[in-house]
């Protein structure tokens, strides 16, 4: 008798389980289709074939089903690894190395980076997010500059990194038709002015 209770527990969990994992797949689809703003409760509750009352359950309110939304896709999507590039000894080349992994991780994340910088103002549980990424970015850019920390040129380039190393720039950019390969020359040659 216990083992079939246990049973029943077993997958009634698992079960919930499944259909909590199916609104927060919903609700990424709809956001990188949509973007947050547009996506209801209504929507996600239709996108995953479950009441809205499902995802109530679930999810109290609409910022937990986007913490739930921001985490998954974070641990689908995460940032380049700085192993990647930390044992590159030339400091140019290894600006480029990793520049190289952000451009290519943007290029696959593109629509949801776009969403999220445009809706960010009007969109308040988007801005801690985006703030903690620029954070990574700035750390990034600190570690990869070239020069003796606190000169002149060192911060100049920590700024320029930083901003070479953002999704807007590489968009810009992107808009601009330049391909990798001419996005990182461009970079080149920024830093290479402001070293001197």
């Amino acid at each position: 008798m216990n083992e079939k209770r246990n049973y029943r527990m077993r997958r009634r969990a698992e079960s919930q389980e499944e259909t909590r994992q199916r609104i927060v797949e919903a609700t990424m689809q709809l956001h990188e289709e949509l973007g947050p703003r547009a996506t209801s409760i209504s929507a996600i509750a239709d996108r995953a074939g479950v009441q809205r009352l499902t995802v109530y359950r679930h999810f109290p309110d609409e910022a937990a089903v986007f913490a739930a939304c921001t985490g998954e896709w974070s641990r689908r999507n995460p940032p380049p690894d700085p192993s990647r590039w930390e044992g590159v000894a030339d400091p140019a080349k290894r600006v480029s190395a990793a520049l190289a992994a952000f451009y290519a991780y943007y290029a696959a994340t593109r629509r949801m980076w776009s969403v999220a910088h445009r809706e960010a103002p009007d969109v308040p549980v988007l801005q801690p997010v985006l703030a903690e990424y620029d954070q990574l970015l700035a750390e990034q850019a600190a570690a990869l500059a070239p020069g003796r920390r606190g000169s002149k040129a060192h911060k100049r380039a920590v700024a320029t990194i930083r901003h070479a190393l953002s999704f807007p720039t590489w968009e810009s950019l992107q808009g601009e038709g330049l391909d990798d390969k001419e996005k990182l020359a461009l970079v080149d040659a920024w830093l290479e002015g402001v070293m001197r």
